[in-house]
């Protein structure tokens, strides 16, 4: 049986470091909507104290994570130890993504020094995480991460690469709204 902890404690915050990869998921409230879960690779979460960590968002093909960010506010996060002793840990919580068009942006960028943008950081506010056993996840040997999603981002003038976001980020697969333009920008 796993246990509930209400906060991060130094042995939780080291397990979550060591960590790879991590999986993020969230769900709108609607009945038949979709229930998102997304790997994170890359050095892309910070623990910010025992109660808040946040995480880097580059970008993919969806908006998911976000949208039911706005909507509702759920998050999960789940990190599986593949190598060494059996574990999983869950972070359940509320989250709030701060988009690159946001003032507090720049100083959560921050955070991330391998990273020049994002998407947004998203911020979750833990309110219980919980271990278990973590039997059933097989051994992986890392090797490396992949490169393309971080040359993607990075490799396109700013101005393309944000009005691609808002272009393709605009509505989850279930219409919520997603990333927001800025008013008075004067596109669409």
């Amino acid at each position: 049986m796993g246990k509930t902890y209400q906060q991060l404690d130094d042995e939780l915050i080291c397990f979550i470091k060591a960590q790879k990869m991590f999986f993020v998921a969230s769900a709108p409230l609607a009945a038949d909507g979709h229930v998102n879960v997304s790997p994170k690779g890359y050095d892309s979460l910070v623990v910010l104290d025992e109660n808040t960590v946040a995480y880097i968002d580059l970008g993919g093909s969806g908006i998911e994570t976000q949208a039911h960010m706005r909507e509702n506010g759920r998050i999960t996060l789940m990190f599986c130890a593949f190598e060494g002793p059996a574990n999983i840990l869950r972070l359940y919580g509320r989250g709030e993504a701060v988009d690159f068009n946001h003032a507090d942006f720049a100083d959560l960028l921050a955070l991330f020094p391998a990273f020049d943008r994002a998407r947004a950081i998203i911020k979750i506010h833990i309110e219980s995480a919980m271990d278990s056993c973590g039997w059933g996840v097989p051994f992986f040997e890392f090797k490396s991460e992949r490169e393309q999603l971080h040359r993607w981002v990075d490799n396109k003038p700013f101005d393309e690469w944000a009005e691609h976001r808002f272009n393709t980020n605009a509505t989850s697969l279930d219409g919520l709204p997603g990333l927001i333009r800025p008013e008075g920008d004067g596109k669409s």
